[in-house]
Order: C-alpha cells, then structure tokens, then sequence
C-alpha cells in the first residue's frame, strides 16, 4: 500500500502555524498567561497550539494576531495554514496499530526531504523486509492475530513508499552499529534476506547504509544512543526554510527537539558517528 502522493496530514501545518504564533506573542513581549488572559484561554491551550499539538480555526488565528498585533499582510496567510491543520494523514486510519503519540513521527516522516538516522537496537523500519518486520512483531506483540499484522505491515509498506515516491523521495543516510547486522531476529533466512535487502536499498541514488564495527572506540554514538534528524524543506507560508527536528526515542518514551541548539548538538553527535564508520553496507 503506498502512501498517497502530497497528502501529508496536519502535522506540518500545526507545527508551522505554532511556531509563527509563538513568534509573534514573543515579538510582542507578552507571556503565554498575558496571552491567555486576554484570549479568555487557559496557558495549557497556548501551549498545545505553540507547540503543533491541536488544529485550530481560522478564526481563533485571527484573533490571535489581533491580541499580538501581527502585521496586515500576515494574518490570511496563517488563517489559510489554520484550514491546513484539519487535514488527515493516510495514517490516522491506523490508530489501533500505531503507538499512541507516534502517529506524530509518521506525519514528520512523511513531510521530510531527507532523514539522517543512527540506529544502535534494529534494523530501521524504512529498511525493513515484511519477514524481519514479521519475526519482530511476533517477539514484541505476541497474539498478534493474522489481521492485525497484516494492518502494521500495511503501515510499513506505506512508510517504506517515501523511498520510491514519484516526487522528491526521501533521502535517507543512515548508520548502523554493527551489532544491529549480526542480532538475529528471525532465522537464518530471515537475517540473509534482511542483509541482501540493505545492499539492494544502499545501490539506490537516495538511500545511503553505513556501519560502525564492533570493536571501534568511542564516538558520540555511544552516549546518544539512536536518534533520526528530520530535514524539510520550505515553509510555503513565509518563504523559508522550514527547520528540522530531532526525533529520540528511549524505552521510557520519545521526545522531539526543535531548538537550534538542539540541531546543533546532533548534528555533530551525527558526523562524529559518521566519521567512525568503516564504509558502506
């Protein structure tokens, strides 16, 4: 099942459209509780609607930049993102496969030029073949009935489509710790297949599969852990570049970092990896 093309839900639109309103109620020195008082809001709303959590009426827009006196010319622009932020993702009918909160990623994920990706546990699901995927989710959802594994490897096929998509597909650099190639997860077959698989995907123009051996020293890695960097393109409704963000998950949950600082830190915790690899796949 492919993705459709161009239909990327509303993640995009309610982090740009947050992002613009936290930028204009920071130009105009007000707190989000002076906010909120004046919008007859709470502060928790404010804060959902900064940091891209809910859609929003073009009408609430609208009076927003009134409160935050934002300029003329801006107001229809954010109004029209406002519309955007009602949109569904081809995912959202998947809510009983996907884990709460990461329906979120997937929306990113979709929306992304390109992916830098570090992975120390498993092999990536972007680059996964059905049986590994099949043989893991036996092990980590066990009573797994045949429908419902057939909705996750619809999810899957769906993920994995953004590599093969007509228009701009994803490019995707990443790097694997060398244990990630020799953990078993499935049989033999299984784990040779999984292998062929990621030479195939590493010949590709947009898919780049490094490895850091086993017995290399220290790199960044190493106190990291696994993390994607997420990289977009233009944001249409200012005429800039829209900024990346930071995607780290941990067994206790996951965490998005979108401050520049952030970027920074895994950026070079990236090259550092990189650096360490001892080449392709």
């Amino acid at each position: 099942m492919a993705s459709p093309q161009g239909v990327t839900g509303s993640t995009m639109p309610r982090r740009q459209l947050g992002r613009h309103l936290r930028d204009l109620r920071n130009r105009a020195r007000m707190t989000t509780r002076t906010a909120a008082a004046q919008l007859e809001w709470s502060e928790a709303k404010i804060w959902r609607i900064e940091t891209g959590q809910t859609s929003l009426r073009s009408l609430d827009v609208e009076a927003m930049c009134k409160v935050y006196g934002a300029p003329a010319d801006l107001v229809e622009p954010l109004a029209a993102l406002a519309r955007e932020t009602k949109a569904r993702g081809w995912w959202t009918g998947y809510g009983d496969v996907i884990a709460e909160g990461f329906e979120v990623y997937i929306g990113l994920e979709e929306a992304a030029t390109g992916l830098s990706l570090y992975e120390d546990g498993l092999i990536p699901v972007l680059l996964q073949t059905e049986d590994y995927a099949t043989a893991l989710l036996e092990q980590t959802v066990p009573g797994l009935t045949e429908a419902e594994l057939e909705r996750r490897l619809r999810v899957l096929r769906a993920r994995q489509a953004l590599l093969t998509r007509a228009e701009s597909p994803l490019r995707v650099h990443v790097v694997l710790a060398e244990a990630v190639l020799t953990r078993r997860i499935g049989d033999h077959k299984v784990v040779a297949a999984q292998r062929a698989r990621l030479r195939e995907l590493a010949e590709s123009d947009t898919v780049r599969i490094q490895v850091v051996p086993a017995d290399t020293g220290y790199h960044a890695g190493l106190e990291s852990g696994r993390f994607v960097i997420l990289d977009f393109g233009v944001d249409d409704s200012v005429d800039r570049p829209e900024p990346p963000v930071v995607y780290v998950e941990t067994f206790a949950g996951s965490a998005y970092l979108d401050k520049p600082n952030d970027h920074d830190r895994f950026r070079d915790a990236f090259a550092d990896i990189v650096a360490a690899a001892s080449g392709e796949v």
